[in-house]
């Protein structure tokens, strides 16, 4: 340890601030400590962050920007680093329990998770990252770390922000600490630039954690447009799925927690079957995803609420599936409903467009850019049963407004592509370098 020590030592001596004179990155670290990019999407805390990782630096590494995917080890006998794609390394870090662990539990483990980290690069040689780029809160106070260490420029993404959340929950779910809210000022103060979803979260930024206006980019998420697309189309999709053809078809997919409000679905079927008794005969309601975060301390909560509310014949309760099937889900069903309290940019409602299929969303956060209502689906204020109902009766009235709609989806969601994604944010790399490059020398001027 002491000889480890040492080397650290001696290479923050050695290496003093360089100024680069290439313009972009050639490798980046990217943190991920409390959701690894090889974990299942909709299952515990893997979601549209794991996606959006994936995809990013799969496309960074195809424009000649390595990156490397530092994330916390959940299981033993991992290997140490593992190889996702070409030019994508992901790296396993030993902090804390491998399994237990809630993400709640995570801030004590950052500097264990630091550690192995500072690790990992005291076996290279000097310079070898130019550039961190960390992901949600717990990832930014590593990069700080790192990224000062290095003599490197940080890029954050947010993803979620606590006060927007503590100020959008659902009824039953639990704040966010001031611990949290206290990290992301840190963070915010610390980046050399933020990457924000939408103009709305950049502005978030701004208001609610005084970010530098100048610092905050706003980058769209894209979507695998290779892996949603419409294919052979819904009926082949609902053959495939054992779904009724003539079905109405709303479906869930993702996390199973209050912020997500799946039971805000339930109980508009149920509001619409109240009224429509004869839809219930051709109305299935399948729910793909598995409990997280709050939702993990009632995980059949939903199953019991469907029994109250009497409508269990027609829900149907699927485990989160891999992208490929869950493509499949998103041709198959008449609309995606996503009723979510909050959301920084809601990707599952881009990849259901991509697929063809429309969305019913709740018209927050990043939702209403990812959803063009009344043309690619239809956003509601607010949380209220009978208005999501009354959206669903249409669908039902109108077997064709789902096709013409997912058409235009399809088309929507093509500008969505992540190799735009991957291109603007190479940009912010750049400019987070050369903000950076004169932030030393006015330090060493």
């Amino acid at each position: 340890m002491s000889q480890y020590m040492s080397r650290l030592g001696r290479r923050s001596a050695a290496t003093p601030p360089r100024l680069r004179l290439h313009r972009r990155p050639r490798r980046v670290a990217m943190l991920s400590v409390h959701t690894s990019p090889l974990h299942q999407p909709g299952t515990g805390d893997a979601g549209g962050m794991n996606v959006y990782i994936v995809e990013l630096a799969q496309r960074l590494a195809a424009i000649n920007i390595e990156v490397e995917i530092f994330t916390r080890a959940t299981a033993g006998g991992l290997a140490p680093s593992v190889e996702l794609a070409p030019g994508v390394l992901v790296r396993h870090v030993d902090a804390g329990p491998y399994e237990g662990l809630a993400k709640e539990d995570l801030p004590a483990q950052l500097c264990a998770f630091t550690h192995g980290v500072m690790q990992a690069w005291a076996g290279h040689r000097p310079g070898y990252y130019d550039l961190v780029h960390s992901h949600y809160w717990l990832s930014g106070h590593v990069g700080w770390l790192a990224a000062q260490r290095w003599g490197v420029p940080l890029v954050h993404a947010m993803h979620t922000m606590a006060k927007v959340k503590n100020a959008n929950l659902a009824d039953g779910d639990t704040p966010e600490p001031a611990a949290r809210v206290i990290g992301e000022t840190q963070i915010v103060a610390a980046a050399d630039r933020l990457i924000a979803n939408t103009a709305e979260e950049a502005d978030e930024l701004v208001r609610h954690y005084a970010a530098d206006q100048a610092k905050v980019a706003v980058v769209h998420p894209g979507v695998n447009l290779d892996r949603f697309r419409p294919a052979d189309g819904r009926a082949a999709a609902r053959a495939r799925l054992g779904l009724p053809q003539d079905a109405l078809v709303p479906l869930f997919a993702g996390r199973i927690q209050p912020l997500k409000a799946p039971d805000v679905l339930l109980r508009a079927v149920a509001v619409l079957l109240d009224e429509r008794p004869d839809l219930r005969s051709r109305i299935v309601v399948p729910i793909v995803g598995g409990p997280s975060g709050s939702g993990l301390a009632k995980p059949e909560g939903l199953q019991k609420l469907a029994a109250r509310l009497g409508i269990a014949d027609v829900v149907r309760f699927r485990p989160p599936v891999c992208q490929e099937q869950l493509a499949d889900w998103f041709r198959a069903a008449s609309v995606l409903v996503m009723p979510s309290y909050s959301e920084s940019f809601g990707l599952v409602a881009i990849e259901a467009q991509a697929a063809g299929t429309p969305v019913l969303a709740a018209a927050v956060g990043g939702l209403p850019v990812a959803v063009r209502d009344g043309r690619t689906g239809f956003l509601v204020q607010g949380h209220d049963p009978a208005a999501y109902a009354r959206v669903l009766g249409r669908f039902a009235d109108d077997s064709a407004l789902s096709s013409r709609m997912g058409d235009f989806a399809a088309r929507h969601a093509r500008s969505f592509g992540w190799d735009t994604s991957a291109a603007a944010t190479a940009d912010v790399y750049t400019a987070a370098t050369q903000a950076h490059r004169r932030r030393v020398r006015s330090h060493h001027g």
